[in-house]
């Protein structure tokens, strides 16, 4: 999923992206309602990718206020809102689509997929918890360990 994709998908669903915004907290991005601040410091193409989508995640799974995470229901929130924006951005489709373009390492496949390299292996970690060691999509094997790898099988 590109920026832009995301951005269209926010304009039809009336959500409000302010691409650089003068944040006072070292955050990435903020919603409130149906806007979206995006830190102005933010630089990289595929880290404003990656915070966009998070932020979206929290428009569409978060209730409330949650920016105090010592509460046990908002760090489920966050994590909620973080688990939409890997699906959305990467997906067991996603790791797949990379490896059948070539892609055969971690730099590579978070190049194709227009995300940050930290944010695929938090990704990673979180399909590995769900999956466990593997998991099957079509007819492709997607290791989570020892390291990602993806297997055709016949």
């Amino acid at each position: 999923m590109k920026y832009e994709d995301l951005l269209e998908e926010s304009r039809a669903g009336n959500i409000y992206v302010i691409e650089n915004a003068d944040f006072k907290s070292s955050a990435d991005g903020l919603i409130n309602g149906n806007v979206i601040g995006i830190n102005k410091r933010l630089q990289s193409f595929c880290k404003r990718t990656c915070t966009l989508a998070e932020e979206l995640g929290h428009y569409y799974t978060t209730i409330g206020d949650i920016t105090r995470q010592d509460a046990a229901s908002n760090h489920k929130q966050e994590l909620r809102a973080r688990v939409w924006a890997y699906n959305r951005l990467i997906g067991l489709n996603g790791i797949v689509n990379a490896y059948r373009h070539g892609c055969h390492s971690l730099h590579d496949t978070a190049d194709y997929l227009e995300v940050t390299e930290e944010f695929l292996l938090e990704a990673l970690q979180y399909y590995k918890g769900k999956y466990g060691k593997y998991a099957t999509i079509d007819n492709y094997a997607i290791y989570f360990e020892p390291s990602l790898g993806v297997f055709e099988l016949v």
